[in-house]
């Protein structure tokens, strides 16, 4: 007793531990996960700017290249003589264009020495040369198509907003230079438009040429940026020249932000949007805030509950020296009541059936039996053990601690396959009516189990009614679980017709009564394992915790609606598969039990009662049989001679190492010995559901047992043969 309570004083200390060393585990694996996510967002949204960015500067640049084209079209041909002379004409145009698109400042002809013919600006033109701009002087020599300057401040005495000019050569008809038709575009109309859609704190855009000249930036600047071809930002994008993502310090302000750049098509200009990386930063800060303004209040209360239960325990424990004897007295009958009040439908059920097998054995040790009647005592007591069996395969089944074993079958046929049992059950007062879809509706699910779901809520329906009234079952394909007043298996969070299918969404089977109906009150417990509205005796309580604990167990969920007086509709949901994963049927295994023929087997199994019964049944079909009560001594047995020993039969639970380690040990150590593992519940399997070696359920047959083992080891057999 005082170990027990050391013991319950250390965990409660590892608990106390434990409530703020998992939180802050989980907190950093969370916000490790948070960060990437954060990262990967800021990434999307990075490039949705930028494919925004680049659209509309490919726009403009298309739309002031139609307008030069159109400009070189009015003037072709015309001598700068004839030009001066519609200057008036000419500059009233010019100016109507550069009026109607918002990104030009003015409109230019010059002629061969850079002096205005024609702007947009003033009428007539001073007679001043431009020949020293970039955006003239780059098309003396040569033929380059459209030009895009460096950004300029007006020269007097022009005034306004700084510039950079789009230009064209003029040529004459033999392809001589005579002049050049420029555009002066603004680059605040750039800057303008990526506030608009750089509104995000820490935001970044930018417009620049090739060789690194900044033609527009957000945030604006007061100076003229030229990137360096040779620094950060000119290597990674000479890398990957037509677009990219890196992460950089910006140059202008060296505040290093997250940075995409796209290069326009058929231009020497790149524009690039991004985000400050402190401002994605923030944002999984806040993030991380919120978790935590709900996380911290939590672990605190959870660790101050447990240092309370702590604080607790050690006055209980001190208190509990000199009023042992009355509080054990208390306890004991605490423990009575709790227990009478949980598990008397269940005791009724053993009872009844035990006191089949006792009366059976009871018989059966009467002298001059004739054969008949002996026969009839030995089914009455195997019928009693197969229903103990599957009682304790609904209380399984509700704890999800059930090793099922699913199969594909089709719903609606196996429904119809029950209906002669499912009238017998109900009785002839009751009506059934079957719906049934025309094509198959398949899931993968334990076949069994899904017959006892059925089962249980048919019986459940007819207690509803009294034993009088009408049932119909319905059978449809469904994409998502139907909306429901009550909580989706006693889970809130699953209610309102969420959309939990997979690729073939859900088989609903539908059971409707015309009952009393069950009030709201009650909905939310009928799940509960040991509730039932029946008296002591009448019912264990597990029938709709079998339903609950199936459907979970298999991928699904178990919903109800009810109207007090109008009756209630349980509906069972299970995932759909494919209609091409049906198998072909098979014919029942009804073999005889396979002769041992001197058969080697290493039995494991800790209780002795239980393995001295499978010893000797295996020892009269001929096996011989060497029995190990732990897996330690059974696999040092395997270690030193292996060739005495065909196949090894193991329990799974098991003090010390289990028949799931053992199975393992055999596998790692080379042994060529097959194992077959036995067990009636096991952990273990429950979470995986399925096992990569041969499992034979408790309570088993020892016909069975012999079938399962000789196949097991003529498989190695044949398997030697073959290498």
């Amino acid at each position: 007793m005082q170990g027990a309570q050391r013991n319950s004083l250390r965990l409660l200390q590892w608990m106390m531990a434990a409530s703020l060393a998992l939180p802050i585990a989980l907190f950093a694996i969370a916000a490790s996960i948070s960060y990437t996510s954060t990262k990967d967002i800021a990434d999307r949204e990075i490039e949705r700017t930028l494919d925004v960015a680049h659209e509309h500067a490919l726009k403009v640049f298309e739309t002031i290249d139609r307008s030069l084209a159109e400009i070189n079209e009015v003037v072709r041909g015309m001598p700068d003589d004839i030009i001066r002379s519609r200057e008036p004409g000419l500059h009233r145009r010019l100016k109507q264009l550069s009026d109607s698109l918002p990104q030009l400042k003015s409109a230019w002809i010059f002629d061969a020495d850079g002096k205005s013919l024609v702007n947009s600006l003033a009428s007539p033109p001073p007679a001043q040369s431009f020949a020293d701009r970039d955006y003239f002087a780059a098309h003396v020599d040569q033929t380059i198509g459209s030009y895009i300057g460096v950004p300029l401040t007006p020269r007097q005495p022009y005034q306004g907003a700084r510039f950079f000019g789009v230009s064209r050569r003029r040529g004459s008809d033999d392809g001589s230079f005579i002049g050049v038709i420029q555009a002066s575009v603004l680059p605040e109309y750039f800057e303008s438009f990526y506030a608009r859609i750089g509104s995000d704190p820490g935001s970044f855009l930018a417009m620049g040429r090739t060789d690194g000249v900044v033609l527009a930036h957000l945030p604006r600047l007061d100076r003229d940026l030229r990137l360096d071809p040779n620094g950060p930002v000119g290597r990674s994008i000479a890398a990957h020249p037509e677009h990219g993502l890196i992460t950089i310090a910006w140059p202008s302000d060296e505040v290093e932000r997250r940075i995409g750049y796209r290069r326009i098509a058929e231009y020497p200009i790149y524009v690039s949007a991004g985000l400050e990386t402190s401002a994605i930063r923030a944002r999984w800060f806040a993030t991380m805030g919120q978790h935590l303004v709900f996380g911290i209040p939590a672990t605190a209360l959870l660790f101050l509950l447990l240092a309370f239960a702590f604080r607790r325990t050690q006055h209980l424990q001190a208190e509990a020296a000199a009023r042992r004897e009355a509080e054990e007295a208390l306890k004991h009958s605490q423990r009575l009541e709790a227990l009478g009040q949980l598990t008397g439908g269940v005791a009724h059920d053993f009872n009844n059936l035990l006191t089949v097998i006792r009366a059976s054995v009871d018989l059966l040790n009467r002298p001059q039996l004739s054969e008949e009647r002996r026969q009839r005592y030995i089914t009455a007591i195997a019928d009693a053990v197969g229903r103990a069996a599957k009682l304790t395969s609904q209380l399984l089944a509700f704890a999800r601690r059930q090793t099922l074993k699913p199969e594909v079958f089709d719903v609606g046929a196996r429904l119809q396959s029950l209906h002669d049992m499912l009238a017998t059950l109900l009785g002839p007062a009751i009506e059934i009516a079957m719906r049934l879809p025309a094509e198959p509706c398949l899931v993968n699910a334990d076949a069994s189990q899904f017959e006892t779901a059925l089962i249980n809520m048919a019986t459940n329906a007819r207690d509803a009614m009294h034993g009088k009234g009408r049932i119909v079952f319905n059978v449809e394909a469904a994409a998502t679980i139907a909306d429901t007043r009550a909580p989706v298996s006693g889970n809130p969070d699953l209610s309102g017709g969420r959309d939990l299918a997979g690729k073939h969404g859900f088989v609903g089977i539908a059971v409707s009564d015309t009952g009393i109906g069950i009030p709201a009150t009650r909905l939310e417990r009928i799940f509960e394992p040991f509730f039932t509205t029946k008296q002591i005796g009448h019912g264990t309580g597990l029938g709709l915790s079998q339903v609950f604990g199936f459907a979970r167990q298999s991928g699904g969920e178990v919903t109800v609606t009810s109207e007090v007086g109008h009756g209630s509709t349980f509906s069972l949901y299970l995932p759909r598969v494919a209609p091409d994963l049906l198998p072909q049927r098979q014919a029942p295994n009804t073999a005889p039990a396979v002769a041992g023929s001197g058969m080697s087997v290493l039995l494991v199994e800790d209780n002795i009662e239980l393995a001295n019964f499978a010893a000797d049944g295996l020892t009269e079909l001929g096996y011989s049989v060497t029995l190990i009560d732990n897996a330690t001594d059974a696999l040092a047995e395997l270690v030193m001679d292996a060739d005495r020993f065909d196949v090894v039969f193991s329990d799974i639970v098991m003090p010390g190492m289990t028949g799931l380690d053992l199975a393992q040990a055999v596998r790692d150590r080379g042994i060529g010995v097959p194992v077959v593992l036995t067990t009636g519940y096991s952990e273990a399997l429950s979470q995986d559901g399925k096992v990569d070696l041969e499992l034979v359920q408790k309570p088993y047959a020892i016909d069975q047992l012999s079938r399962v083992l000789h196949r097991v080891a003529r498989r190695r057999v044949r398997d030697g043969a073959a290498e």
